[in-house]
């Protein structure tokens, strides 16, 4: 079983450092549909995978020719994100201690991302014939950021499709440009979400050794997602991330409705 969780972080690392959505996303509905713990542990386990994944990348980008991030839109944008990390991680605890059924926040979490991941799909869909914007302003990107890091600190995905079309819809980005972007947003969120747990003494439960493969495969998926990433053409990248969505969406309603 341990295995288990190795084959699945790396194989939705590998894909999430390609498209740029941090593997969170698939992670974190896959083993919910799995049952595999409750959704504190999976969310925690998760967020740790996309931490790990997210920081491989982005050291490895600061130092590349090829690096495409613009640090002038992204910092301010990652900084919004720290905030809201710890307000998404606030809104979580509040939730589940709220719930007098402990599979409530599971249900909650699975409903909004099937919801966003929707949007998601059909704002690809139509992505060519939707006119693009292009922010700027420092005050501009940290609400952008903080919206972000509330969302994806929530729902335990990182940052995940959200992250992309935010990045497509108001900087002007293409899939490629984006992905490394969302990425290095995706660093901050779940570095400050992490923290606060930490901080907060809100640590669940959990498998040590579950956690070492699963960051081991977070790794080195994303060590082979750059890779594809580079030579993958934009086209190719568009297809994988809009199959994935169908593939989220699915596994997202099951787990709402069961």
């Amino acid at each position: 079983m341990a295995v288990f969780y190795l084959v699945i972080s790396f194989l939705t690392s590998l894909v999430g450092a390609i498209c740029g959505i941090g593997g969170g996303v698939i992670i974190k509905p896959t083993l919910d549909f799995l049952a595999l713990a409750d959704a504190a542990t999976i969310s925690f386990l998760s967020g740790c995978t996309v931490l790990a994944m997210s920081a491989y990348n982005v050291i490895c980008g600061a130092s590349d020719k090829e690096n495409s991030v613009d640090y002038g839109t992204a910092t301010p944008l990652a900084l919004g994100a720290c905030v809201g990390g710890v307000a998404g991680k606030q809104l979580f605890s509040f939730i589940k201690e709220s719930a007098v059924d402990p599979a409530f926040v599971g249900k909650v979490q699975a409903f909004c991302l099937m919801c966003v991941t929707i949007g998601t799909l059909i704002y690809m869909v139509y992505r060519a014939r939707i006119r693009t914007r292009q922010v700027k302003g420092v005050m501009a990107c940290v609400i952008i950021g903080l919206v972000l890091g509330v969302m994806s600190s929530f729902l335990g995905i990182g940052g995940g499709p959200i992250n992309l079309v935010v990045f497509y819809y108001f900087f002007s980005m293409d899939t490629k440009t984006a992905a490394q972007n969302s990425l290095y947003t995706i660093l901050f969120s779940q570095l400050a979400s992490f923290i606060t747990t930490l901080l907060t003494h809100t640590v669940p439960a959990f498998d040590p050794l579950a956690l070492g493969l699963m960051i081991a495969g977070g790794i080195t998926g994303g060590m082979a997602g750059r890779v594809c990433n580079k030579k993958m053409s934009t086209e190719m990248v568009d297809k994988l991330f809009m199959v994935l969505m169908v593939v989220i969406i699915g596994i997202s309603a099951f787990n709402t409705v069961r």
